[in-house]
């Protein structure tokens, strides 16, 4: 099985309003794909189709090889999810809320008791074992909801904005945790709307608007290929008339602004130009201290898709 995920013509209706049209999704196995799209697109909608949590107006929807995977409870039991927003019981420690999680899923007490230090301490959360959930931040809240996604040893995790709310510290541990979910061979599926985290984590993405799909695949592709031409900075030791006009004869090169020892190389077209700037340089004699790529984001990208489909 090489697509953990994979839904064909999807639409669902909310009276009128299509909250998802025609969605065509694919993600692979191993992989962490982030799901994109502004308020209102059909993210949470699409989420709850997959689980089951809804019903397609029309469309097939395939999970974990399964055709309406999310409604059989054997595929289900193979799926970790945190909502938005997790409303977690303030009265219940730490501990009893995923012991109690971990008795669903048909966990011995013994083992339930490991599972829950296990997670807790993969999260970050092994000193507050015994404390209350009322008594925990928003961080500890969310990462006691990754937690909670992780019982059962789930093939497939779902995420839906898991780092809606947090500050840049809680951002970044659980962004540390989400690394650590994939790293143990897990597919991560998440809802965003925090570009910068999206690219920082996701390999893979797919970004709707009002329910359909605009673009989808590996995030350095996409990029790539929907760059406009780029710009790459490079620092020299010193700036001879060999190396300017070096510079200046590469096809690729449109234009080329110096400031002091810097030249700012302007691309006629997008790609990667690095190795034959630098190759060039060095057979005029030159010697290369610095050198980076001005390159899109994806928030960039994003906000281009955006625009294109209002």
């Amino acid at each position: 099985m090489d697509v953990v995920i994979e839904t064909k013509g999807l639409s669902k209706f909310y009276g009128r309003i299509k909250a998802v049209d025609r969605l065509d999704l694919k993600v692979e196995v191993g992989t962490v794909h982030g799901f994109l799209g502004p308020n209102g697109a059909g993210k949470t909608t699409t989420i709850k189709l997959i689980l089951g949590l809804l019903k397609p107006d029309s469309g097939s929807i395939q999970v974990l090889g399964y055709e309406k995977g999310g409604n059989r409870t054997d595929v289900r039991s193979r799926i970790g999810y945190m909502p938005e927003l997790p409303k977690l019981p303030p009265f219940l420690k730490g501990r009893e809320l995923l012991e109690i999680y971990g008795e669903i899923y048909g966990l011995s007490s013994i083992d339930r008791s490991k599972e829950a230090k296990r997670l807790l301490e993969l999260v970050g959360l092994s000193n507050r074992y015994n404390d209350r959930i009322g008594q925990y931040s928003k961080g500890m809240q969310q990462r006691l909801g990754l937690a909670q996604a992780l019982i059962g040893d789930p093939d497939l995790v779902i995420l839906d904005e898991p780092s809606i709310g947090l500050d840049p510290v809680g951002m970044v541990e659980v962004r540390e945790i989400i690394r650590k979910i994939a790293s143990e061979g897990r597919t991560v599926f998440l809802s965003s709307h925090l570009l910068n985290e999206v690219q920082q984590i996701c390999s893979h993405v797919t970004v709707i608007n009002r329910g359909m799909k605009l673009i989808e695949g590996e995030i350095s592709n996409l990029l790539e290929k929907f760059s406009k031409p780029g710009e790459v900075i490079v620092e020299l030791e010193k700036v001879s008339p060999d190396v300017v006009k070096a510079i200046r004869n590469l096809s690729f090169v449109e234009k080329v602004n110096w400031v002091g020892n810097r030249a700012e190389i302007l691309c006629s077209k997008p790609g990667d130009f690095r190795a034959d700037i630098s190759r060039a340089i060095s057979d005029a004699g030159g010697l290369i201290i610095g050198m980076k790529v001005e390159e899109k984001s994806l928030e960039e990208l994003f906000l281009e898709l955006m625009k294109g489909g209002s």
